[in-house]
């Protein structure tokens, strides 16, 4: 791993895999790290014959923070959109677009094929509409074109989102929440196992705690919806979209309008997939990949 300078930000960046392969660049969701990446998808990946580059996305991971922007009010936000005024926010999706085009451009890479989960689907589509021209293919997984009308995550998983741990402060809780989350919106034709994954979250949560910079994370999602819906017929990169039947946080109806609004889309939906990687969907999605990369 290495930070490089993106789009003007330091950003943690991780290769894998030959230069001189065809490079694939993975794009995370909202708070997650590079290290959340399963190395069942990454080595597939690798037997496909890709090079493979991860990085963590602004306000995660080990690149650069922007805590001097403060921690958004969401709920003002949110109030704002409802009532169909215009919002501001630390930074929008357009920007996390640019900072994956940067990565690009600091590796020397004219153009790579791009896949992005949750938030990083969202990514995705924005690049796919300012920058064209580096994309080879752009592959939506489990996200959201932010049209109104789209069927809300549950209840459950809804509240869970934007819920805190008991105690802020100690690492115990936040594991223990965190875990109760992965349980809400996971997969459930691919149960995790608990032990593995409590171990990731440990990983995780010592690589980097920045909860603030989740929200803010949070803010460009808010801020960035209902500017992308409407343009998406505009895309003309070839576009996967990958979703699973069973996501409580972005049901499936997501992916299908996703598909729907951009010419030439495929989509694919994978039965008990929920709003993870869980065990086997990461070879379901390398072999999906693969075959779509290849009859391009």
């Amino acid at each position: 791993m290495t930070a490089i300078i993106a789009n003007g930000i330091a950003i943690e960046v991780e290769r894998h895999g030959p230069p001189s392969a065809v490079p694939l660049l993975l794009v995370r969701g909202l708070g997650s790290q590079l290290i959340h990446w399963p190395a069942a998808l990454i080595d597939g990946f690798l037997r496909k014959g890709f090079h493979v580059i991860t990085y963590d996305n602004r306000d995660a991971g080990l690149s650069q923070k922007f805590a001097a922007a403060g921690r958004p009010d969401l709920a003002a936000i949110q109030a704002r959109l409802a009532a169909g005024e215009p919002v501001s926010a630390p930074y929008r999706i357009e920007d996390m677009a640019a900072d994956g085009i940067g990565v690009l451009d600091a590796l020397g890479i004219a153009a790579a094929h791009v896949l992005g989960i949750s938030m990083g689907g969202m990514i995705v589509q924005q690049m796919a509409l300012d920058h064209p021209g580096r994309l080879l293919s752009a592959t939506i997984v489990m996200s959201s074109s932010g049209a109104p009308g789209l069927p809300p995550a549950t209840p459950e998983a809804e509240a869970m989102l934007l819920a805190e741990p008991d105690d802020p402060s100690d690492r115990a809780s936040i594991i223990a929440h965190t875990l109760r989350g992965d349980r809400v919106w996971g997969s459930p034709g691919f149960p995790f196992d608990e032990a593995e994954r409590r171990a990731l979250i440990g990983r995780a949560l010592d690589r980097c705690h920045c909860p603030d910079g989740v929200t803010r994370q949070y803010a460009a999602v808010l801020a960035s919806r209902g500017r992308r819906f409407t343009r998406l017929g505009e895309v003309r990169v070839p576009v996967l979209v990958i979703h699973g039947t069973d996501d409580t946080l972005l049901p499936l109806a997501h992916g299908r309008d996703i598909a729907a609004r951009i010419p030439g889309a495929k989509l694919v939906e994978v039965e008990g997939m929920g709003h993870d990687l869980e065990g086997g969907i990461s070879a379901i999605i390398v072999t999906a990949v693969g075959n779509f990369v290849g009859g391009l």
